[in-house]
């Protein structure tokens, strides 16, 4: 489907675009330039996790053998799932967003079309929820073939990684909304994502920590993300995952909300 060609159609027909076809072409966009450099965007994915295994799982696993009753290298890899779809969007919608608002001036001339603020960083959202989707499916891919992880068994963990790609999409938004320099989204990733990163049980499990971090963890959005992708991949299904589901979904709504609120203001004033 050429969306240029059906949004130019709907437009010459005096008609506004239905909201699926505005939403398509603000996705469609970014995807034909991730595709530009589709091996350079594409490979590091699959990279990542064998260096990451290779580097923290064969050698920390010497030591720890087990946890949470699992064998480490699962425990470790299904965490992995999800972290990777966590930074690609959180990069998409950061550094991303920031440029092509400040420096390239891209969504200038896309709201020049006929589609909205609100329609534009949607449509951005449902990039980075898709950009999570094949994070993860390509770190399952990797961590399958080496015997990890089941890859039949954990089929459906990329759509926990769209589910994460969405929800901290939707927060680096938020964020990007009060970035007034480019440098300041170092606090985000030094001060935020990397030490969540090592607090919401990946590397290993929250039973270890004390009751005061327990509680704070609870707050961290990739805990919840953890916790539903390692139902996903073990089949250890209870009724509290619906929590963790609600909360991913609360924190998406809540923070999308008010980022397209605030980039509004930025885009029209």
């Amino acid at each position: 489907m050429n969306t240029s060609r059906s949004v130019t159609a709907v437009v010459q027909s005096g008609k506004t675009p239905p909201l699926y076809l505005r939403l398509y072409s603000v996705w469609y966009r970014h995807m034909r330039v991730y595709t530009k450099n589709l091996i350079t965007n594409g490979f590091p994915p699959f990279l990542e996790p064998l260096i990451f295994l290779a580097a923290i799982g064969v050698g920390l696993g010497r030591f720890v053998t087990e946890m949470r009753g699992m064998a480490y290298l699962p425990f470790l890899g299904s965490g992995l799932l999800v972290t990777a779809a966590m930074f690609t969007a959180a990069f998409e919608c950061s550094y991303g967003t920031f440029i092509r608002l400040e420096y390239d001036k891209a969504y200038d001339g896309m709201i020049s079309a006929p589609i909205t603020v609100g329609n534009l960083f949607i449509g951005e959202i449902l990039w980075c929820g898709t950009k999570g989707f094949f994070f993860t499916f390509a770190v399952l891919s990797v961590v399958s073939a080496f015997g990890v992880l089941s890859f039949t068994g954990s089929i459906l963990s990329p759509l926990v990684g769209f589910l994460t790609g969405v929800m901290f999409a939707s927060l680096s938004l938020l964020v990007t909304s009060f970035i007034k320099d480019i440098n300041q989204f170092n606090f985000y990733f030094t001060g935020f994502l990397s030490p969540m990163f090592f607090f919401s049980g990946v590397v290993f499990s929250l039973d270890n920590l004390s009751p005061a971090l327990q509680r704070l963890a609870e707050i961290l959005p990739l805990t919840h993300a953890v916790r539903l992708v390692r139902a996903v991949c073990f089949h250890e299904w209870d009724p509290l995952l619906l929590l963790d589901l609600a909360y991913m979904v609360a924190v998406t709504f809540i923070t999308a909300f008010f980022a397209i609120r605030r980039l509004r203001r930025k885009l029209i004033t």
